[in-house]
């Protein structure tokens, strides 16, 4: 079971102080529900169009050879196509330009067929922390959408005072936050920018937290 948010949440979905939550995870008596796992699972795809596109393409194939294969035990000339392919295969070398370039393309799908396989998807989606020490949070699973996070932050940096716009962009270990300052010197609007967003990644309760580089310049003049 699976949540994830498609909205930032507001302000008041974020503590109000999050240095704290973090310092008490770390002392098992400080509470059962500071208590939380270091690495949850990522969310997988189930990657339903993909197997559907295979599943089609599949049964058409197998359904038109066989087709063909009935015709043949009934006394029925075979296919044109399939006896020009049979020719083709039994004729054309191994070296032969389009052999090569059909297998290339075949290993090709194969090898995407096997990325899609084992890999989980669902990039977009960061997995959150889950409690233990709590009935029942160990079946249920949270995570939130990286353009939710990018909105929370970025209102999170437009409030410091001298931010005139900002931008961030989040990954999955790394955010990059660019903002114009259009007074203040930069050196103190960059400390306090740090400052926030820190707070505001660590009240989020990702299972891993993304490091945060902060890039503050002038808007260009004219």
């Amino acid at each position: 079971m699976s949540a994830h948010t498609g909205r930032p949440p507001g302000d008041s979905g974020l503590p109000s102080e999050p240095a704290k939550s973090d310092s008490s995870a770390g002392h098992p008596d400080t509470g059962a529900t500071s208590a939380v796992r270091a690495s949850p699972r990522r969310f997988w795809s189930a990657r339903r169009v993909p197997a559907v596109i295979v599943a089609l393409l599949s049964l058409a194939a197998v359904g038109l050879l066989l087709y063909d294969v009935v015709s043949v035990r009934a006394g029925r000339p075979g296919m044109g196509w399939r006896r020009r392919l049979a020719d083709e295969l039994a004729t054309r070398p191994l070296d032969d330009v389009w052999v090569i370039v059909g297998a290339a393309v075949a290993m090709a799908l194969g090898l995407c067929l096997v990325l899609l396989a084992v890999t989980p998807g669902l990039r977009r989606l960061l997995p959150m922390r889950q409690p233990t020490g709590t009935r029942g949070t160990g079946e249920v699973r949270a995570g939130l959408d990286r353009r939710a996070v990018a909105l929370i932050l970025r209102d999170r940096a437009v409030r410091v005072s001298g931010v005139e716009s900002a931008r961030v962009d989040v990954g999955r270990r790394k955010i990059k936050a660019r903002a114009q300052v259009h007074f203040r010197d930069l050196d103190e609007v960059r400390a306090d920018l740090d400052a926030a967003l820190g707070e505001a990644v660590a009240a989020l309760g990702l299972a891993r937290r993304p490091s945060l580089t902060v890039h503050v310049r002038r808007p260009k003049k004219g």
